[in-house]
């Protein structure tokens, strides 16, 4: 049993099926074995477009204020810590980590690092052909970039 578990979630359901995985793995430590778990989520939103009435402007991207990171922020936080109580409930050590950067798979990479993760579970969507091809594998990014293993839970 890897002692420390870095748990990337994206806030979606999907995002969440390797919670299951590792509450299970939880469930048959040893006495005395300890795990410490850190769910982290990353902000990649930094840009929003505003709607612009008249004169015909349209729409204009514009970054997001401090104070609506900030709330992203904590908004995250919460998340974090209600999908968590499971684990804690299982006896694990919880961490909360929210980053913030364009791309999710370098800011997973860095907190692997960061936090010195033995294991990296996170849930793949599964995406095939032209999705994957648009939207990319965060999770095959995080397996090749990474340096510890990942357990990959397919939704």
């Amino acid at each position: 049993m890897s002692e420390k578990i870095l748990v990337p979630l994206d806030g979606s359901k999907l995002g969440e099926a390797a919670l299951h995985y590792i509450e299970e793995m939880l469930s048959r430590l040893a006495p005395g074995e300890q795990a410490e778990v850190t769910l982290f989520h990353v902000i990649t939103t930094l840009r929003h477009d505003v709607h612009i009435s008249g004169g015909g402007a349209g729409t204009i991207t514009v970054p997001y204020s401090e104070s609506e990171l900030e709330q992203m922020k904590v908004d995250a936080m919460k998340y974090l810590e209600e999908v968590g109580e499971n684990l804690r409930n299982k006896g694990a050590t919880v961490l909360f980590k929210v980053g913030i950067g364009h791309s999710p798979a370098d800011e997973i990479i860095k907190a692997e690092e960061e936090y010195n993760a033995d294991l990296v579970a996170m849930s793949t969507h599964g995406r095939a052909g032209i999705g994957r091809w648009a939207f990319g594998s965060v999770t095959d990014k995080v397996l090749r970039g990474g340096k510890v293993p990942v357990l990959m839970v397919r939704t």
